[in-house]
């Protein structure tokens, strides 16, 4: 969400598919020899001019190797400042998946369970949390089966009352869910979806306890720097006073007006666990393609069961065909993934999208043929909801060849 208490960063798409169809004639493209992706611009253009995408970007991964790859545009509507392929995209809730990984991680070294819960973790605060709160577990925070209510005024209240306070972001996120724990669950724990930012605040509190660190350190040591996500960050992707990333962008009478990094450049950094993250196209394609090879390559970072434990679905997520960019419409939801069915694809995919109503960022795994899409956008409303729908399913029907008839051994330790 952004400071003005606007919505806050969207999740799951809905799967309103858009027209769009692979160049006449075309099929699968094997995965190509040469060490060089190929490149993706030519294809890009078009759809960027007819959605009014000041820039895009996408890549596919396949087997672990970036196939293909390309940006467009510019980095701030009305100049002339082309996009660069190793520009920084903001994700949005597709942060979330990288929070999930990292409670596995806990759950792996013995300092957390699944089925731990918020009482268990902060017992000081259990006098003072509504009934059922205390009982709600870290897979039911990371499902959004907690029983928590979708982003409320309360909660965005919260929000805009921590700017006063003072502590890094781990005492920052302590001092709101000290605050949040007081507000009623709307549902039973356990029994339905409802999306809400504030499962992942309070995964992050709950990881940020049992580890003595920030949410930012954990997910910068444990996840990118093994993963060589070299431009990943936090907050608005472009540095203060410079536009050296592609600037987000707010629909304000009818056009485009660019959001230069500061306090309205992204959502407030407490939110860090629900989707803050931002990093290039070709780190988001690494990302990416680690996760759908489901361990068949390192690094370890977690057994590869406990990373199918992540991908496989936990609820049914409740229709609701009119929902916008970003939001859950149908489909079954896992540990920060999606899993969800699309017209041009055979089976079911893996898929998440992340928005600060500034940016709009899609990832697509697709693990049975090691698959991997991520399609990314300085827009964040409708038409660049519709825009990503259609490279996402132009790039699918160019470079998913048949599913091999083998995945080989997975990397790294063995399931227990």
């Amino acid at each position: 969400m952004r400071a003005r208490l606007a919505p806050v960063p969207l999740a799951v798409l809905g799967l309103q598919v858009v027209a769009a169809v692979p160049p006449a004639g075309a099929a699968p493209t094997a995965v190509p020899s040469a060490s060089a992706p190929l490149p993706l611009e030519a294809m890009l253009e078009p759809v960027r001019t007819r959605y009014g995408l000041p820039a895009l970007a996408a890549a596919v991964v396949i087997q672990g190797k970036v196939v293909a790859v390309g940006a467009v545009g510019t980095r701030r509507a009305g100049a002339q400042i082309p996009v660069e392929r190793t520009d920084r995209f903001h994700l949005g809730s597709d942060t979330k998946a990288m929070t999930a990984l990292l409670a596995a991680m806990a759950v792996e070294e013995g300092k957390l369970r699944w089925t731990s819960t918020l009482a268990e973790v902060f017992p000081e605060l259990a006098a003072q949390m509504a009934p059922g709160l205390g009982g709600v577990t870290l897979v039911q925070f990371l499902s959004h089966t907690s029983g928590i209510p979708s982003d409320n005024a309360a909660f965005l209240a919260l929000l805009q009352q921590s700017n006063g306070e003072n502590g890094n972001l781990n005492d920052l996120r302590y001092w709101l869910l000290g605050e949040f724990v007081k507000q009623p669950l709307a549902i039973r724990p356990g029994t339905r979806f409802a999306y809400a930012n504030m499962n992942y605040m309070v995964a992050g509190a709950m990881l940020e306890r049992v580890s003595g660190r920030t949410w930012e350190e954990l997910l910068t040591e444990r996840v990118f720097r093994p993963l060589q996500l070299e431009s990943a960050g936090f907050g608005p992707q472009a540095s203060l006073g410079k536009i050296d990333a592609p600037l987000g962008h707010l629909v304000v009478g009818g056009q485009l007006k660019a959001m230069l990094a500061g306090p309205n450049g992204d959502n407030p950094l407490i939110i860090g666990p629900a989707g803050t993250a931002h990093m290039s196209v070709l780190d988001f394609a690494r990302w990416a393609g680690w996760n759908a090879g489901e361990g068949r390559r390192g690094p370890a970072l977690v057994r590869p069961a406990t990373l199918k434990k992540l991908h496989t679905p936990v609820v049914a997520i409740p229709s609701a065909p009119n929902g916008g960019p970003g939001t859950p419409a149908q489909g079954k939801y896992g540990l920060g993934w999606a899993e969800v069915t699309v017209s041009w694809a055979p089976g079911r995919l893996l898929q998440h999208t992340g928005s600060n109503e500034m940016n709009l960022a899609h990832i697509w795994l697709e693990p049975r043929r090691d698959l991997g899409m991520v399609v990314l956008t300085n827009r964040g409303d409708g038409k660049a909801h519709a825009a990503l729908l259609t490279v996402a399913q132009q790039l699918y029907g160019r470079f998913a060849g048949p599913v091999p008839l083998s995945h080989g051994q997975p990397a790294g330790r063995p399931a227990s």
